[in-house]
């Protein structure tokens, strides 16, 4: 018996509203998971033996005029929001699919009907809230047995269960990743067997459920497993092409794969930022594109900061994720996450840290957590010193920022007064001398102010061969 434990007072609302009905109805899915295993879930499955949508309407009724019900009758579910849940309600029902389409043929069904078209067997149990047997857990395939197994099983045949939605199988990564569980080995053959399916389902589903592997704890597990039943190449083989050791003459390189896990685990047991993650995910992938051998010095990968933020941008188009403010933060994190430990093996300059500090802006917090994260080096010796290299960096980065504020700083003057100083119209000569500005700035050449800053505009723009028509700040 379940009743003391389903404590959400809208479990006695569904009761009552399914008895005045004359319907059985159900608490099912993750909530009842989760239940079992203590955790924390806000969105509650109702199913009823009968009209989803009007015990929705009955049940939001009980509790006050007031609240409104989200109704969608071409699915058969309605949803309210309700004591810091969502609480969506669906009349229970079967489901049949056609080879090139994951959207089922709906048809009303019994409870079983329901519990089997369920993805794991996890998510597939029941709590009776009304009827002969109230509070009473429905478990036809033994979900109880697999979360105490700790395993990911389908209810049915998992080749049918994964050909007839594919988003399944990241699913089953997903909650293996999040739950720490295993893939039962049958289940796990099969998505190796169905992984082609995958190129069915959007590039916005699937990033759904990879974004919420990289929210995870530990992403690595998540990205294994995607790799090794054949998901991961479907849609990012680039992380797929960093996998491998290369070696000439004795001398090779780390495998970028494996360090690139390892530098995504460490980023996300830092931080919930999941585009801080995507950064760590990203940072090294133009490394196969940039890796070239030198018989003297070896291996070497120059550049492939800058090719890898334009490689960025082709994966983040490709993949449908956000590319406006979140593909900007990324690319600028892959930029420049070379640049905080190559201050101190350039010997650090303040001008170095103020161009950093410019360029990073609000962002800089970020780009050392990145950064450090990035140490993966199983020598001891070097880990100890790159972090005292951080720290000297972390300490002249505040030094410089208490001294020149410099973080999002705009220069003095904008090119609407070199426009006006030299009657231009925009052209690439005004980018030309705003540098030369920021640049003397940067470099302490001359002071963070606007005298300073219109007087070397107007040297800049005579060395250009131009000829000022307002040469004093107005």
């Amino acid at each position: 018996m379940y009743e003391q434990q389903l404590t959400h007072p809208i479990y006695a609302y569904v009761r009552e509203a399914a008895d005045a009905l004359g319907c059985d109805a159900y608490v099912v899915g993750g909530v009842v998971r989760d239940l079992v295993m203590r955790r924390h879930n806000t969105d509650i499955d109702i199913v009823t033996v009968g009209s989803g949508i009007e015990l929705a309407t009955r049940t939001a009724a009980l509790i006050s005029p007031d609240l409104h019900v989200n109704v969608y009758r071409n699915f058969g579910t309605a949803q309210f929001h309700y004591e810091g849940c969502v609480i969506e309600f669906v009349g229970a029902r079967r489901e049949s699919y056609s080879r090139d389409s994951r959207k089922p043929i709906v048809e009303d069904g019994t409870l079983e009907d329901d519990q089997l078209r369920r993805d794991f067997t996890i998510n597939a149990m029941a709590i009776s809230l009304n009827g002969e047997q109230p509070y009473t857990l429905v478990d036809p395939f033994d979900g109880l047995s697999d979360i105490a197994a700790k395993l990911i099983r389908t209810p049915c045949d998992p080749d049918r269960t994964f050909s007839d939605d594919p988003l399944r199988m990241m699913r089953a990564v997903r909650f293996a990743t999040q739950l720490n569980f295993t893939i039962y080995p049958e289940t796990f053959e099969a998505i190796r067997r169905n992984a082609y399916r995958l190129d069915i389902i959007s590039q916005e589903r699937i990033m759904e459920e990879f974004n919420k592997i990289l929210r995870c704890i530990r992403p690595s597990k998540g990205i294994r497993l995607l790799d090794e039943c054949g998901l991961l190449e479907r849609f990012l083989p680039e992380l797929v092409a960093l996998k491998g050791v290369s070696s000439v003459n004795g001398k090779g390189h780390k495998d970028n794969y494996l360090h690139t896990l390892e530098v995504v685990d460490n980023v996300a047991m830092s931080c919930t930022n999941v585009w801080l993650v995507w950064a760590a995910l990203l940072h090294d992938i133009a490394k196969p594109a940039t890796k070239r051998f030198d018989p003297v010095h070896g291996w070497s990968f120059h550049g492939h900061e800058v090719v890898g933020a334009k490689m960025a941008s082709k994966i983040f188009h490709r993949l449908k994720l956000p590319v406006t403010e979140r593909l900007k933060y990324v690319q600028k994190l892959i930029n420049l996450h070379l640049r905080p430990i190559a201050l101190v093996e350039d010997n650090i300059t303040d001008s170095a840290v103020r161009r950093l500090l410019f360029e990073a802006g609000n962002d800089i917090d970020d780009l050392m957590m990145l950064c450090e994260a990035d140490i993966t080096s199983k020598n001891s010796d070097k880990i100890r010193r790159y972090r005292h290299n951080f720290e000297i960096v972390r300490d002249k980065l505040v030094e410089i920022e208490e001294k020149d504020r410099l973080r999002n700083w705009q220069p003095p003057i904008s090119g609407e007064d070199i426009m006006r100083a030299f009657d231009l119209k925009p052209c690439r000569t005004v980018g030309d001398i705003k540098d030369a500005v920021c640049d003397a700035i940067l470099d302490g050449d001359i002071e963070n102010t606007r005298k300073a800053a219109w007087q070397r505009m107007i040297e800049a723009g005579v060395m250009l061969g131009l000829t000022p028509v307002n040469p004093k700040d107005i």
